[in-house]
């Protein structure tokens, strides 16, 4: 007998954290994407390592066209990076980044621009080496004002730039990933300052995700956040 439908099951009453309306958009998402796999074994694997989550924050924002960017290659700002995590990304992201970034060991990289700068940067261009590996909270930031983006950099508050919908889809469905499969299979998040600073320090992919795993509370605590910020929407 398939156990998929005793995942969806789990899936059906676990609780993310999120915004009512924003979990129920990442579980009919994650429901969809479990009834595709079909077998248990790769449904799970892809709920713990973030893989699933990050296909419906990325689906989701290909739908989207947002007008009025600023956003361009080099404006860099929004990738100096506050404390010392830089955002919360999964396994599946993590590994991708590391994959990026660690031909590039020993090479300059983005703290050589700024001291808080994310790594993954160049730092004569200030362009993001990891690109197509970047994970969904540089996908998600977007800002229509260059000068805030400044602002924010150097601590300041100001209107302007903001994450988009999808990325509190993604959070909220990892949340959900978590909660069903508690007591099966862990599900981490990372950092992503120290995923990118191991790989361009030379660190190996196990190192990597060793120094940068969170503990679980890091992830209720960006899923407070992330409510927080669309109540105030």
């Amino acid at each position: 007998m398939s156990k998929v439908p005793a995942l969806l099951d789990r899936l059906s009453k676990a609780r993310s954290g999120s915004a009512p309306e924003v979990t129920d958009r990442a579980r009919r998402g994650l429901m969809a994407h479990i009834g595709a796999q079909g077998d248990i074994g790769r449904a799970t694997k892809e709920l713990a390592d973030g893989t699933a989550a990050t296909g419906i924050g990325r689906v989701a924002l290909s739908a989207m066209s947002p007008q009025g960017l600023a956003c361009a290659d080099g404006c860099a700002f929004c990738c100096i990076l506050s404390g010392d995590d830089g955002g919360t990304i999964t396994e599946a992201e993590a590994i991708a980044l590391h994959s990026a970034l660690s031909p590039l060991a020993g090479q300059p990289d983005g703290r050589a621009w700024h001291p808080k700068a994310c790594p993954s940067l160049d730092p004569e261009t200030r362009s993001c080496r990891a690109y197509d590996a970047r994970p969904m909270i540089c996908r998600a930031y977007v800002s229509t004002d260059v000068e805030a983006c400044k602002s924010v950099s150097e601590g300041q508050a100001t209107s302007g730039p903001g994450t988009l919908g999808p990325y509190h889809t993604y959070l909220a469905a990892i949340g959900l990933s978590r909660a069903a499969l508690k007591g099966v299979k862990r599900v981490s998040t990372y950092a992503l300052a120290k995923v990118a600073a191991a790989a361009v320090d030379g660190a190996s992919l196990e190192d990597a995700l060793a120094s940068a795993r969170h503990k679980p509370t890091e992830l209720d605590a960006e899923l407070k956040r992330s409510k927080r910020d669309l109540s105030r929407a």
